[in-house]
């Protein structure tokens, strides 16, 4: 099992969660918590690309991205984001 982190993995990473946020930002439920949780995720996102653009930590920067996916997943998972898409998200396909 390969648990390396390249550059052609974080990259793949980064692209799956920026089309989450993408995604989330155009169904939200309109509450409090569903902004605070996109708020969440958006901060992890631009630390991940501070990590990777300005320290070259690809570690950290592979970290924060799961983070910033995870916020997305629990706010999905929970019916903030009206989602259904079980690529991006862990929620079943309606």
């Amino acid at each position: 099992m390969n648990s390396t982190i390249t550059l052609e993995k974080l990259k793949k990473y980064f692209s799956i969660t920026q089309e989450a946020l993408s995604k989330v930002k155009d169904n939200l439920d309109g509450s409090k918590e569903a902004e605070d949780f996109l708020d969440m995720s958006q901060r992890y996102f631009d630390d991940a690309n501070y990590f990777y653009k300005k320290k070259n930590d690809l570690v950290l920067a592979f970290a924060a991205l799961n983070y910033a996916h995870g916020w997305l997943d629990a706010g999905a998972r929970i019916g903030l984001f009206k989602v259904n898409d079980s690529r991006l998200f862990t929620v079943d396909k309606v």
